[in-house]
This record gives structure tokens, C-alpha cells and sequence, in this order.
């Protein structure tokens, strides 16, 4: 069922408070690169192989950051070795832990930063005064014999104690792939599915305190690319029934599988995930109002408390609208002279 047309206001709302700007994106390479060469100085101090290859992943490769009042941005950077280049001063494999600690020791010689690098999980963490950070996932590249007499590489992240088979690059082409699939259908209908996913996870990024609550940002990317409506011209619809559709799954279930993993994202009963499914639940019960003929203020009202701003209330009226307004005040005058002179017909 369409809603009440927004789609003007939603574009705006989308290039002015949620994707990032030319400069900001500009701003998160430089950053980025800063981070690599702070490795690459640590790593030839320290007397370490550099890494083969760096690959920026996540949001800022799939280019669906968002912005973010904090400035709690996170930019992925994956740091790739050779696995003959992860060994100790024996010549014996580095543990995965061991390998993150490497990393960390060559970012924190540098002794500038108030925090230093720290060793989590998946990755080691640069968090950097002005609010941000930079994740590096430490990878290790291994050869294997490919069955047919040669040989393939294969990458494995240094995980939680295990070297574990990953490559977040071939999660960058799988989106990247799906956004020009659909647009191969029909003309901006992927560029319009990477605008759903940015509102969506500007959405669950609009409270401070549920950030810390809500799921990762690649299972709201997957979830919209699973469940993503389109809607020609329209954004708002798109993302109301695109939401429709997740929410009516996440109530079946909150299991969401990895786009090209064999592991899930999030199995069934996530937290995370169930904690996302009551706020897009919340958000469509405050967005019925735009099926039941509402005004166009009655609509940005709802919007505004969706994303919790008073950007669309702000807006102009639409030209079309602002016009049907005046004629209508005009007709409704009286036809009273300003010279006091009374009537005129």
C-alpha cells in the first residue's frame, strides 16, 4: 500500500544527514591512510615483514557510512600476510594472537595517541581523539593444493584463538555485485537499494543509547538486500516497505545468514538482532500514519520521530503545494478595497 509521499523530503533528508559528504569520505582515506602508514613505520622499527596486500572493507568499501553527530566512525582497513612472513625469531607460526599483537606493538610505537592500540577479538583497534576508529583485522595468506596440481591461496583471519577461513573482500563484491545486478534490471534500482541500506542504519544509529544495543551494520545490510522493495522515484516507500518486509521476517525468526560464509551472521534469538526488530516495529507503528490520508505535516511529523530529528518539520513546502496554498488563501479573501472605500465588484 503506497504511503504518503515523502520522496522529495526523504532525498534531501538522505544527502544532507545521513550519507557522507565528498570531503567527509575524503577525510576517512586520509585517515585511513595515516593508520597504514603508522603500520608500516612500526613494522620496519620493529624489523617485521610488511603486509602483502591492505584492503579497506565494511561500510566505507560498500559505501554505506553514515554519518554520525559523535563522529563514532569505524573504518575497516584489512592488513593480509604471507603466512611464511607470520613466524617468531624461531621460525615457528604465529598464534593469532600473537599476530594481532604484532600489529598492536607497530601501531603503538607511535606515542602521540592518548589511547593505545588495542588487541580485540577479530582485530586489532586505533581509537583516535576526535572519536573515531580503525579496526585492523589481521589476516594470514596460505597456499594449498588446489586439486588439480597447482596450487590457490586462502585467507584466514586471526580470530578468537583459531585462524579462521575469511576474506571480508568477497562480502565488499557481494554487495557490490548486487548493487549492479539490480541496477542491470532496471536502471538506479541498486543505487537506490544502497540509499535504503544508509537510512536504515541511520535509523538505528539516530539514539545514542542504542548503538551499543543494536545489530552490526553488515546484518542490516544483508537484511535489506534480502528483503529490499523497490519503488521508482520514491525512497520513502521503498524504505517503509523494505522495513515491512524485515520486520516480518525478524518475527519468524532473527537467524540472518552470511552473504558468503557458510556461518550466520546471527542465529536465532540474537539479541542484537531482536533489539533491531522492536525498533522497526516501533518505527512502522509510528509510520501508519502515512497509509490513512495524513497531511504532509502529519507526515514529516512521523518521520521526524522516526530518525529522531526536526529536519523534515524544517522543510519548505513543496513548490506544487506552496502554490495550491496561495490560490486557495487568495480565493478565500474578501473583495474588500485597501482604499476604505468599501466594496468593489
Amino acid at each position: 500500500m503506497s504511503v504518503f509521499d515523502c520522496s522529495e523530503d526523504m532525498g534531501k533528508f538522505h544527502d544532507d544527514e545521513i550519507t557522507l559528504s565528498s570531503a567527509e569520505r575524503t577525510e576517512m582515506r586520509e585517515r585511513r591512510n595515516t593508520g597504514r602508514r603508522r603500520l608500516e613505520i612500526g613494522l620496519d622499527e620493529e624489523e617485521h615483514p610488511q603486509p602483502k596486500l591492505t584492503c579497506t572493507q565494511g561500510s566505507y568499501a560498500m559505501h554505506t557510512m553514515v554519518q554520525d553527530d559523535d563522529c563514532d566512525y569505524d573504518i575497516d582497513d584489512g592488513i593480509y600476510f604471507a603466512e611464511e612472513d607470520l613466524v617468531d625469531e624461531l621460525g615457528l607460526p604465529l598464534t593469532p594472537l600473537q599476530a594481532k599483537e604484532r600489529v598492536c606493538a607497530a601501531l603503538s610505537r607511535d606515542k602521540r595517541f592518548a589511547s593505545p592500540a588495542q588487541v580485540f577479538p577479530k582485530c586489532v583497534r586505533q581509537v583516535y581523539n576526535e572519536g573515531y576508529h580503525i579496526d585492523m583485522p589481521v589476516y594470514r595468506i596460505r597456499k594449498e593444493d588446489d586439486g588439480h596440481g597447482g596450487t590457490r591461496e586462502v585467507y584466514e583471519l586471526a580470530g578468537d584463538g583459531t585462524w579462521d577461513a575469511s576474506d571480508a573482500r568477497a562480502t565488499t563484491r557481494w554487495f557490490k555485485d548486487e548493487v549492479s545486478r539490480l541496477n542491470s534490471l532496471k536502471d538506479g534500482e541498486g543505487n537506490q537499494m544502497r540509499r535504503i541500506v544508509r537510512l536504515t542504519k541511520g535509523f538505528v544509529r539516530s539514539r545514542a543509547d542504542w548503538k551499543d544495543q543494536t545489530t552490526s551494520g553488515i546484518v542490516i545490510t544483508k537484511l535489506v538486500i534480502d528483503h529490499f522493495v523497490p519503488s521508482e522515484g520514491r525512497d520513502d516507500q521503498a524504505l517503509f516497505d523494505t522495513w515491512t518486509a524485515i520486520h516480518a521476517q525478524l518475527v519468524i525468526s532473527t537467524q540472518v545468514a552470511h552473504p558468503v560464509n557458510a556461518t550466520n551472521l546471527a542465529e536465532a534469538g540474537n539479541a542484537k538482532v531482536a533489539f533491531f526488530k522492536g525498533k522497526l516495529g516501533w518505527a512502522l507503528e509510528k509510520l501508519a500514519i502515512l497509509k490513512k490520508g495524513c497531511t504532509r505535516s502529519e507526515a514529516r511529523q512521523a518521520w521526524d520521530d522516526v530518525f529522531d530529528t526536526s529536519y523534515f518539520e524544517k522543510l519548505p513546502e513543496p513548490k506544487e503545494e506552496a502554490k495550491k496554498a496561495f490560490f486557495i488563501a487568495t480565493a478565500d479573501k474578501s473583495d474588500v478595497r485597501n482604499d476604505g472605500n468599501g466594496r468593489f465588484g
